[in-house]
């Protein structure tokens, strides 16, 4: 669930900076929200969370 809210965030504040920006409408962040609404509700969930979370692992476990 961590992993999950963190995305959300992170994704978050970069649609507020591109739109701050310039670079993102309001109407181009709505398709993306709903794309993401769309596809948390089908049989590919499960298969972008495990990508997530294995990205997530990578990530995690990079010493500099």
């Amino acid at each position: 669930m961590a992993i999950s809210i963190s995305a959300v965030l992170f994704l978050l504040v970069l649609a507020v900076i591109f739109m701050r920006n310039g670079g993102l409408k309001v109407s181009h962040a709505l398709v993306c929200l709903l794309l993401g609404f769309l596809l948390a509700g089908t049989g590919m969930a499960p298969t972008i969370h495990s990508g997530l979370t294995a990205t997530a692992d990578i990530v995690g476990s990079l010493r500099p």
